[in-house]
C-alpha cells in the first residue's frame, strides 16, 4: 500500500466535500433528534448522545444519515462525527457530504480526524474567544489525497480499529451499568429496612467532616501539598504537580489535615467527586472546595464511597446543592445526608463486587488505550497523524 499512497493528487476541499446548508426551524423538522457540539465526543466518529428537537429553538441545520457533522467552532476540540440517523444540528457545526467522484465516502471522516486536516482547520479559524471556521476559507484549502483504491483500503484498516474501540467502549458501558446496579441494589436494600444514618455518624468524631484552606496561595517551595478538586478528576488523586502551600497557612488549617485512606468529596463547582488519600499524601491538606471524611473503623470506607455514588445519595446531594454561578453544598447539609448502611459482612460483599467490576474496567481502559494508540499510528502512517 505505501506505493499506492505515494501516488497522490492535490484537491481543494470543495472538490472533496459539499457543505449542506438546509436550515430549518425545529418545530417544522420531520425528525426527532438534535445534535449539539456537547453531544460529539472528540476523537470518535460515533454519535452516542443527542437531544430532542422539542428541546431547542432558533434555526438549525438538517442532516441526513451518512453526513459528517464537524464542529466549526473551536475546531481545536476535534469534534467530528458521522451521522447514522437523520436529525438537526447546531449552527456551530458544519454539515458536510463527501463528493464520491474524488473521495471514498468512508475515507473522508478519517482524513478529517488527522493532524493534516485538523491543524489546517485550526489555523484558518477566525475570532478570539470562540474561533470559527468559515466555509469559504476551508473550501479553497488544498490537500493531497492518495488514489481511490488506497483510500478504500486505508478506510478499511481504520474502520477495523474503530470497531475494536467501539466494542471495548460498549463493554465499559456495560461494566459501569453493572457497577451502578450493584451499588443501587445494596443501597435500596438498606433503605427498605430503614437502615440509614446521617453521614456525620459514620465519621470519626475526633476528626469531623470539614473543608480546607480558603487561600492556599500560589506556591511555596518545599511546602505542604494541597489537594484541589481538579486534582482528582477520575476517582484517584493525581499526586504529581500538587500545589504546595506555606507551612504557616497549613498550621492555621491543621483541622483539615489528611491521613492515609481518608475519603475526599468535592463540595463546590463539580460536586460529588470522590477519592481516597494515598499514603504519600499523609499530612497534606485540602482547599475549601473539598471536604474530608474520616470513616470510623467499624465501617468499610470503600462501602461508604460506593453508596455515596448511589442514586439514593446522589439525589440528596442534588437537592441540597445551591448557587448559580458556582454551585456548592455546605458542610451542615453534607453532614445530614442519609447514608444507607449494612452489616460489615454485607459491606465487604458489596465491596468485593465493586472491586471486581473496577478491576475489569481498568483492564478495558488499558485495551482502549492500546486500541487508540493503534488508530493514531495508522493515521500517522497513512494520512498524517492524530494527536
Amino acid at each position: 500500500m505505501p506505493e499506492m499512497i505515494m501516488q497522490s493528487q492535490v484537491f481543494r476541499f470543495e472538490q472533496m466535500a459539499s457543505q449542506v446548508k438546509d436550515k430549518i426551524e425545529p418545530a417544522e423538522a420531520d425528525v426527532d433528534r438534535y445534535v449539539g457540539l456537547e453531544h460529539i465526543d472528540p476523537e470518535s466518529l460515533k454519535l452516542r448522545r443527542w437531544g430532542e428537537t422539542s428541546e431547542v429553538e432558533s434555526s438549525k441545520i438538517l442532516f441526513r444519515s451518512g453526513d459528517i457533522i464537524f464542529g466549526k467552532r473551536r475546531a481545536y476540540q476535534r469534534k467530528l462525527a458521522v451521522a447514522d440517523f437523520d436529525g438537526i444540528c447546531s449552527a456551530h457545526a458544519m454539515v458536510l457530504r463527501p463528493k464520491t467522484d474524488v473521495v471514498v465516502e468512508e475515507f473522508l471522516p478519517f482524513f478529517m480526524q488527522s493532524d493534516t486536516f485538523m491543524d489546517r482547520a485550526v489555523k484558518i479559524s477566525v475570532g478570539g474567544l470562540s474561533p470559527t471556521i468559515n466555509w469559504r476559507d476551508l473550501a479553497k484549502e488544498e490537500f493531497a489525497l492518495p488514489t481511490r483504491e488506497a483510500q478504500r483500503r486505508i478506510a478499511e484498516l481504520l474502520r477495523a480499529a474503530a470497531d475494536v474501540s467501539e466494542t471495548l467502549l460498549s463493554l465499559r458501558r456495560s461494566a459501569e451499568a453493572l457497577l451502578r446496579s450493584a451499588v443501587d441494589s445494596a443501597a435500596n436494600r438498606a433503605v427498605d429496612r430503614q437502615s440509614v444514618v446521617p453521614l456525620a455518624a459514620l465519621v470519626d468524631p475526633e476528626r469531623p467532616i470539614c473543608y480546607g484552606i480558603l487561600m492556599p496561595g500560589t506556591g511555596f517551595e518545599g511546602g505542604v501539598p494541597v489537594v484541589k478538586v481538579k486534582d482528582f478528576p477520575e476517582g484517584d488523586i493525581i499526586v504529581d504537580g500538587l500545589l504546595l502551600t506555606d507551612p504557616k497557612i497549613d498550621e492555621e488549617y491543621k483541622r483539615s489535615r489528611l491521613r492515609t485512606d481518608d475519603l475526599l468529596i468535592s463540595i463546590r463547582g463539580t460536586i460529588g467527586r470522590l477519592a481516597f488519600v494515598p499514603m504519600s499524601l499523609d499530612g497534606a491538606n485540602i482547599t475549601q472546595d473539598t471536604a474530608r471524611l474520616s470513616i470510623r473503623p467499624e465501617h468499610d470506607s470503600r462501602f461508604v464511597r460506593a453508596v455515596l455514588e448511589s442514586t439514593f445519595v446522589q439525589r440528596q446531594i442534588v437537592a441540597f446543592t445551591t448557587g448559580l454561578a458556582v454551585k456548592g453544598i455546605n458542610i451542615g447539609e453534607l453532614r445530614r445526608i442519609q447514608i444507607p448502611i449494612a452489616s460489615l459482612k454485607e459491606q465487604q460483599e458489596v465491596v468485593q463486587e465493586v472491586v471486581a467490576v473496577r478491576v475489569a474496567t481498568q483492564e478495558i481502559d488499558k485495551r482502549l488505550a492500546q486500541s487508540e494508540k493503534v488508530r493514531k499510528a495508522l493515521l500517522a502512517e497513512y494520512i498524517g497523524g492524530s494527536r
